[in-house]
């Protein structure tokens, strides 16, 4: 595209604005962060595309890429430039009209920040544009590169091509087909089309007869092209309410009866909308509005008459303390952003006895009507899965997380339906004092801090790091007004009291430790910032309490350690699921009862569902115990508990039956209840159904071989995998053999899989025939392994990690790591009691299985014939 004197004039001379309320185009000044915006717009157009659009010299920087980005660096995605757009381009999502320049629907399909290797201009003279990219889906390095133009072509063509790094997939058309929703409403391109979903999405016309309000946002519901004006809070404004606060445990809770959200490193506030104002308070309700004006505008602007929302403002920074950039926005004045995680009253009616997950619904429809803003956004969640968001939250630098009851009424105080795990210790701390520094410009070497119990200051130690040189001034300058001559701590330790200087005990301080010393003194503490929100008189110590847990689960591990529990009179509960007879022996060698493996499972789940969970699941049910009569049962049946699922199936008859699997730590106590002693797990998962993400190599020994045998043949099966790059782990079947499992991410088919399983099977049997089969048959094994390569087939089975067995003892089924498997004596001797030990231990071998990152590619493929 040929070089233009005004950035936008070719985007100005496609539209006539006297038909068309498109924003026009106009170069804007950088935003104070900054940071330089990157987004891409799904664009069903005349033909589908993917306008992909980088912030520069205060316009977008746009390209067509036909086929939308790959991160594959083999695929070269055809990028055509396109004319620039204005920065108020980039928050759009919705339709512009047929027969309109680029008339279809828009999507924003991703968006965050960009970084360039060189001078962007200089690179996009040149031909070669090499760049980081920081968004939601779009991640990690990338590269536009100018193809040499042909004869008489007009179009300037370029190629988007992924540079090889840790984001990099073999499976290249993974994050278009994974990602087909709106990063910012969620909504598909048919839900844009057809206005459903957002109150307020855009429509571009030319029409200028439309009304006024289009131009303002026209409200589309129901695929309804009527517009009408946005209410803008004319209601009564409602009256400040004491936020509902979260008490610190020390683990995430287990189960689908729990939402997780991010913890927030900012300010609480509490903003009232109506009567045409906003104020905004904080937890102590003090009047914080004039500290937030962009929030408080963003706010005027929702469609209700009134509302009562709560939420956490934060200021966002490339590094460090999000706390300590918050402290430098109110100062400076830049940016902010308010995280809304609960709606308190909407339109005079009061919604704090609705529950939580409808209160988050009615919220997040309220924020919709904002349309894409930053300034205001709502919080999302994760529903279950408490583990793994906590993992995933603490691996991002984040501070923890909030785990909130989902039907639970708001209640302004502290309470247990709100529960807060962090990631590294961190509370306020009330500054008594301070140790004077001997260094030159240095206003002080340490704060000394406590917390009020009882009425007293209790001592808590010292802090001697994260001040800045502007830090030290503003607390030097503090700290000179509140001067006294005694101690304000009820007792401090003798070295302390010879040269500190005293305070009044009215500042209260934000301090990130590592742990708190045998006398009750925090080590290695860092100053984050002043708690301006916080009274000084309520600062505790924050003691972290047992996490909160059903009373079945404590029981169920003395219960299985012990075997001292109760009888158990008349039916029990277990994370609400109903157990009958749960005094019915299931195990005679361990005197397991039903409400034993009830309680296990309870346990065990947050381990066990990573990789059970959502997967087609066969039972072996034993109603009256292992001893007795068992059946095997693959498809749901009538009576069968909620917590158990169904999804339908396509049978390889060609008929279709419902299939059952386990979503959470209900489900698995759900079946226990119906007589279930094993779980059974298909090798991929319901929303992937066709393609699976693991492989598993059954080692299944004659009677006659050893377990010595055995390992040493897991050994060799793990290197031939190694050898042709893939890891593996193993675990140990509570019977007789081994599984060598090899985790995948979900790329290639179950033909493809089960061919490889089957050709390295025979290939290892071949190579040596005395130890190895890959036949069933019977009379082919006598003194060798059958390398069972069958689980690997669309349907077929194995036990899953964790699972009982239904045999003498009840053996579990254990995951283990490769030097613990050499130290074993047997495939079948972990059991319930060993399992709970293993787990209050914090033993996981499979710890690191998450980062295992690897498919079955080509290569991989054809690398065993």
């Amino acid at each position: 595209m040929a070089a233009r004197n005004e950035p936008l004039s070719e985007y100005n001379r496609r539209r006539d604005f006297t038909r068309t309320s498109e924003p026009k185009g106009a170069v804007a000044r950088r935003s104070g962060d900054n940071r330089m915006r990157f987004l891409v717009q799904k664009h069903a157009a005349t033909r589908l595309h993917y306008d992909f659009r980088l912030e520069w010299e205060g316009v977008l920087k746009s390209w067509a890429v036909t086929r939308g980005p790959s991160l594959n660096p083999e695929d070269k995605r055809l990028a055509v430039r396109t004319e620039d757009h204005p920065l108020a381009y980039g928050d759009f999502e919705g339709t512009i009209p047929k027969g309109e320049y680029g008339g279809g629907t828009v999507m924003l399909w991703d968006t965050g920040w960009w970084e360039p290797e060189d001078d962007p201009s200089e690179a996009l003279k040149k031909g070669k544009l090499s760049f980081k990219l920081h968004g939601s889906r779009m991640k990690g390095g990338w590269a536009l590169v100018r193809m040499r133009p042909r004869e008489g072509e007009k179009r300037e063509n370029w190629l988007l091509v992924k540079e090889t790094d840790d984001v990099t997939s073999d499976d290249g058309e993974s994050l278009i087909n994974e990602n087909i929703t709106s990063i910012v409403t969620g909504r598909t391109m048919e839900e844009i089309a057809e206005g459903r979903g957002e109150k307020r999405a855009r429509v571009w016309h030319s029409n200028k007869s439309i009304s006024a309000n289009l131009k303002a946002g026209a409200i589309a519901e129901n695929g309804n092209a009527g517009t009408r004006a946005t209410r803008k809070a004319s209601g009564k404004l409602p009256a400040f309410k004491a936020p509902q606060l979260a008490t610190l445990v020390t683990k995430v809770p287990a189960g689908d009866a729990w939402l997780n959200e991010a913890k927030f490193d900012g300010y609480r506030l509490v903003c009232a909308v109506g009567a045409g104002t906003v104020r905004c308070y904080t937890r102590n309700g003090l009047d914080w509005t004039e500290k937030f004006p962009a929030i408080a505008a963003a706010l005027a602007e929702l469609d209700c008459q009134s509302a009562l929302i709560d939420g956490e403002v934060v200021a966002l920074s490339e590094g460090g303390s999000t706390f300590s950039a918050l402290q430098k926005a109110l100062r400076t004045g830049a940016s902010t952003r308010l995280y809304a995680f609960d709606l308190i009253e909407l339109d005079g009616k009061d919604l704090s006895r609705k529950p939580l997950v409808e209160r988050k619904e009615r919220l997040e429809a309220l924020l919709q009507t904002l349309g894409a803003t930053s300034t205001v956004q709502f919080s999302e969640h994760v529903r279950g899965n408490g583990e793994h968001v906590l993992s995933a939250i603490c691996k991002a630098g984040q501070e923890g997380i909030i785990a909130k009851e989902a039907d639970a009424p708001y209640r302004s105080g502290r309470s247990r339906s709100w529960l807060k795990v962090k990631c590294t210790k961190r509370q306020e701390f009330v500054i008594g004092g301070y140790t004077p520094s001997s260094k030159k410009g240095r206003a002080f070497a340490s704060l000394l801090v406590g917390t009020f119990e009882g009425g007293k200051l209790i001592y808590r130690g010292g802090v001697g790091t994260g001040f800045s040189g502007k830090t030290m001034e503003d607390l030097a300058a503090a700290f000179a007004k509140r001067k006294r001559d005694t101690s304000p701590f009820d007792s401090v330790p003798r070295e302390r009291m010879r040269n500190s200087v005293w305070l009044e005990p009215d500042l209260v301080a934000e301090v990130d430790f590592a742990e708190f010393t045998a006398d009750g003194h925090v080590r290695h503490g860092s100053f984050e910032g002043l708690r301006e929100d916080k009274e000084a008189r309520a600062v505790k110590l924050e003691t972290p309490k047992p996490a909160e847990a059903e009373p079945e689960t404590a029981k169920s591990k003395s219960s299985a350690r012990t075997r001292k529990t109760p009888p158990v009179q008349g039916d029990a509960d277990v994370l609400g699921i109903r157990i009958s007879h749960p005094d019915r022996v299931l195990f005679e060698g361990q005197g397991i009862t039903k409400i034993d493996l009830a309680r296990y499972y309870a346990v065990v789940a947050e381990r066990m569902l990573p990789f059970a969970a959502d997967h087609p699941v066969s039972l072996v049910r034993c109603p009256q115990g292992g001893e007795r009569h068992c059946f095997f049962q693959k498809h749901a049946s009538d009576g069968f508990p909620e917590a158990i699922r169904e999804v339908p199936i396509t049978e390889s008859s060609g008929d279709t039956e419902n299939y059952m699997y386990i979503h959470d730590a209900k489900g698995l106590v759900a079946a226990v209840q119906m007589g279930t002693l094993e779980f059974h797990i298909w090798g991929s998962s319901i929303d992937r159904l066709e393609k699976p993400d693991r492989l598993v190599f059954d080692l299944d020994p004659d009677p006659s071989v050893d377990f010595e045998t055995v390992k040493a043949a897991a050994v060799r099966l793990r290197d031939e995998l190694a050898e042709i790059g893939l890891k593996t782990v193993p675990m140990v079947t509570g019977g007789k053999g081994v599984h060598v499992i090899v985790p995948l991410r979900p790329h290639a088919e179950w033909e493809e899989a089960k061919g490889f399983a089957k050709a390295l099977a025979r290939s290892i049997a071949e190579r040596d025939p005395d130890n190895f089969v890959a036949t069933m048959s019977k009379a082919k094994r006598k003194g060798k392994i059958f390398i069972d390569w069958l689980r690997n087939d669309r349907g077929a089975t194995a036990i899953a990690p964790y699972s009982t067995r239904a045999r003498s003892g009840g053996p579990v089924a254990t995951p283990v790591g490769w030097e613990e498997l050499q130290g074993l004596e047997a495939a079948n001797g972990f059991q319930i009691p060993d399992i709970i030990e293993r787990i209050e231990a914090g033993t996981d071998p499979w710890r690191e299985i998450g980062k295992i990152s690897q498919s079955l590619t080509k290569k991989i493929l054809n690398s065993v014939e």
